[in-house]
């Protein structure tokens, strides 16, 4: 008999130690966070909990793009919703580990940013950056097979948009307007 409480007593001093880390967790993470509202508590916490699981998901291997958010970015950013795509594919995309769906975000800061007279320098200049990331993740091999898009790599996309950061005599040519956006 005393064996029996013995144990009841060792599983209730673990259970004790288990709910007592728990607890120094959490207020840690009240802590740290430092929410001013419980609607805000339960926003910092989801979001720690999602970026948890998409780090392991990359260290397990396991890491993949949303599909679903990536059809619906897909969708708004033929719609000519650019902005709108581009938080589709970040929140498809959240460790930005996908070079086809990086590719499209740098597509979207150039669409957004290209103007018939004049191109949106903060715009192709985040585009330039997006997309020579996406080069790394996919490096030379890739093509899209998209007929929306007229420039088909991460290459051409990069160089068209470093080219519209380049203020060149052409820039001043009246029959730019002319251009069409690719």
């Amino acid at each position: 008999m005393s064996e029996i409480i013995a144990v009841k007593s060792r599983h209730i001093q673990i259970f004790g130690l288990v709910v007592s880390i728990v607890f120094g967790v959490f207020i840690l993470f009240v802590y740290a966070t430092a929410p001013r509202s419980i609607l805000e508590l339960t926003t910092k916490a989801g979001e720690t909990v999602s970026k948890a699981i998409n780090t392991g998901q990359v260290v397990t291997g396991t890491y993949g793009v949303d599909e679903a958010k990536f059809q619906r970015g897909l969708a708004l950013f033929r719609d000519q919703d650019y902005p709108g795509a581009r938080a589709l594919f970040a929140d498809a995309d959240p460790e930005k580990r996908d070079g086809r769906t990086q590719f499209y975000i740098a597509y979207s800061f150039y669409r957004q940013g290209w103007g018939r007279f004049s191109n949106d320098d903060g715009l192709f200049k985040r585009g330039v950056e997006t997309g020579k990331h996406a080069q790394t993740l996919i490096g030379g091999d890739f093509v899209s097979d998209d007929a929306d898009l007229k420039l088909k790599t991460p290459a051409a996309l990069v160089s068209e948009l470093e080219e519209g950061l380049r203020v060149t005599a052409d820039d001043f040519n009246p029959l730019r307007a002319l251009n069409e956006r690719k």
